[in-house]
């Protein structure tokens, strides 16, 4: 009986240090999946085509070359201001500076932090098919309102291109008779596409670098009152903290910079059919020098 009951004794002692061990070894690895789970990025962008093609470009590098995982959060221009400026996400390569996106860099000032700018030579305006006859905004106030249904087709409601359009109504004396089209950066690009085909007449606001002008040949209509601005720069922005948390990625974002040609790239694979993710790894893959410039 006694010899049961050292048998038994230890039986329970070797359970409870198997039971230890188990335990050890399920917070060394509790342990390590915090620390990946603390390599995470949060990109938020706008829906549109230039910022759909940077900001998966950015997202590839950051999965396979840094060993991030990255969430994308899709929202509008407020909200993708709002959420670098409350931390809710952690970056954003699509801030169009110094006009566009003007009133929301005022609004969230000093919440953020503005890594200057990935890309040079952007645009913005009101655009038309070349065989359009008109070549300022001021044009819009003759006749060729009947032929467009005095309606200009925009994108995305609280975009700065939209808030900026408005203003060009305003200024140019069009607002009584002119509806500016609240819809996406896809449908406008459709309407534009349908027309053209059909050599319609059609105004739409319109930005570079964006895959239509390769696609179709098209004009900005003149502004000689400036309201929409100069040739812009898009920006990298980061939140407050980014670089004490995840030195590498903050790294990585202050580097990163392309051009238009880069973009068009990128943006005319995914409108011949390629999903992003697919387009972006091709870029990548295709541009390793220069991939390797920004990890340096």
């Amino acid at each position: 009986m006694k010899n049961f009951s050292l048998f038994v004794t230890a039986i329970m002692i070797l359970s409870i240090l198997a039971g230890c061990s188990s335990n050890n070894g399920g917070n060394e690895g509790s342990s390590d999946s915090k620390a990946d789970a603390k390599k995470e990025i949060k990109l938020a962008y706008v829906a549109w085509d230039s910022e759909i093609a940077s900001t998966h470009v950015v997202k590839e590098v950051l999965e396979t070359k840094l060993g991030y995982t990255v969430e994308m959060l899709q929202v509008d221009a407020g909200p993708m201001w709002a959420g670098i400026a409350d931390g809710s996400a952690d970056a954003m390569v699509a801030a169009w500076l110094p006009t566009t996106h003007e009133t929301y860099l005022k609004e969230n000032e000093g919440k953020l932090e503005d890594l200057g700018p990935n890309l040079d030579g952007t645009k913005l305006g009101l655009v038309v098919p070349s065989y359009m006859t008109i070549n300022s905004i001021e044009d819009l106030a003759g006749d060729v309102g009947d032929s467009v249904k005095h309606t200009i087709t925009g994108i995305e409601p609280g975009a700065g291109l939209m808030m900026k359009t408005e203003a060009v109504l305003e200024e140019y004396g069009l607002k009584e008779n002119w509806t500016l089209l609240e819809s996406s950066s896809a449908a406008m690009a459709q309407e534009l596409q349908k027309a053209y085909d059909n050599q319609e007449p059609i105004v739409v606001t319109g930005w570079t670098p964006h895959w239509k002008f390769a696609k179709m040949d098209l004009k900005y209509l003149e502004d000689p009152k400036g309201v929409y601005g100069e040739d812009e720069q898009i920006h990298t922005v980061v939140r407050q903290g980014l670089k004490d948390d995840q030195p590498e990625a903050y790294a990585f974002l202050d580097a990163f910079n392309w051009t238009p040609d880069d973009m068009a790239d990128v943006m005319i694979q995914i409108v011949e059919g390629a999903e992003p993710e697919e387009a972006a790894k091709a870029w990548v893959e295709e541009n390793a020098d220069k991939v390797d410039a920004w990890l340096k």
